[in-house]
C-alpha cells in the first residue's frame, strides 16, 4: 500500500492549492455586471436602512455614554480605554453610511 503523505511532498501540494484557487476564482468571479447589480438592489432600501444605522448608533452612544459616566463617577482607572472604544465605535456608525453610499453612489 502506497503511504500518501510520503510520495507528495509540501511543494507538489502547495501547487496543487494553487491551481485549484487559480482555476475557481475565474468560475466565481461576477464582473461589474454583479456590481451593478448590488448597487441597484441597494437603492431600493438604502433609506430606510442608513436611518436605521444612526438609530442604532444613537441608542449605542447613548448606553456607552452612560456606562462612561457612571465608571467616571466610581473612580474606575480603565476610563481612557473606554471613552477611546466608545469614541471609535460612534466614529464607525457615523462613517459607514457615508462610504457605503459613495461607494455605490447612492448620495
Amino acid at each position: 500500500m502506497l503511504n500518501i503523505r510520503k510520495s507528495v511532498t509540501r511543494k507538489q501540494l502547495l501547487l496543487l492549492l494553487l491551481l485549484g484557487i487559480c482555476v475557481t476564482t475565474p468560475m466565481l468571479a461576477q464582473g461589474a455586471g454583479a456590481i451593478t447589480d448590488a448597487a441597484n438592489s441597494i437603492k431600493t432600501y438604502w433609506g430606510p436602512l442608513k436611518t436605521l444605522i444612526m438609530m442604532i448608533g444613537g441608542i449605542v452612544g447613548l448606553i456607552g455614554g452612560l456606562r462612561i459616566y457612571n465608571k467616571w463617577t466610581n473612580g474606575d482607572q480603565d476610563i481612557n480605554k473606554e471613552i477611546l472604544g466608545w469614541g471609535g465605535a460612534c466614529l464607525f456608525l457615523i462613517l459607514v453610511p457615508i462610504f457605503v453610499g459613495a461607494f455605490f453612489g447612492l448620495n
